[in-house]
């Protein structure tokens, strides 16, 4: 992968939100959920996830998720995704979540 510098980094903006709303998406093309994200001062945004392998939709439910919130919208079928939840992918294509290990204020940013 290309190195970039610090600066270039500086403008991905990721932080902190909860997850308040969790619906399946059976129009993607591989499994996913469809997620609703309270970031505190940002309104809420959505996101679609493949993380249907580990997670259930209730235990997603307040679960606080780092998420990249500067991209450009992308339409995933007849979705509006927002932001990009980050996670890391195992061998197996199933994808855990990146997230904070204590309570932070929601919009934090991350670095």
């Amino acid at each position: 992968m290309a190195q970039i510098t610090y600066d270039y980094f500086e403008k991905v903006d990721m932080c902190t939100g909860k997850i308040t709303q969790v619906e399946d998406f059976p129009k993607a093309r591989r499994p996913a959920y469809k997620l609703w994200i309270h970031s505190g001062t940002l309104r809420t945004k959505k996101s679609s996830a493949q993380i249907t392998r580990l997670y259930r939709k209730d235990d997603l439910i307040g679960k606080l998720i780092i998420a990249v919130v500067n991209f450009p919208p992308r339409r995933i079928a007849d979705f509006e995704s927002e932001v990009l939840v980050l996670g890391m992918v195992l061998g197996n294509n199933e994808v855990v979540l990146v997230q904070p290990d204590c309570d932070v204020p929601l919009g934090e940013r991350a670095l």
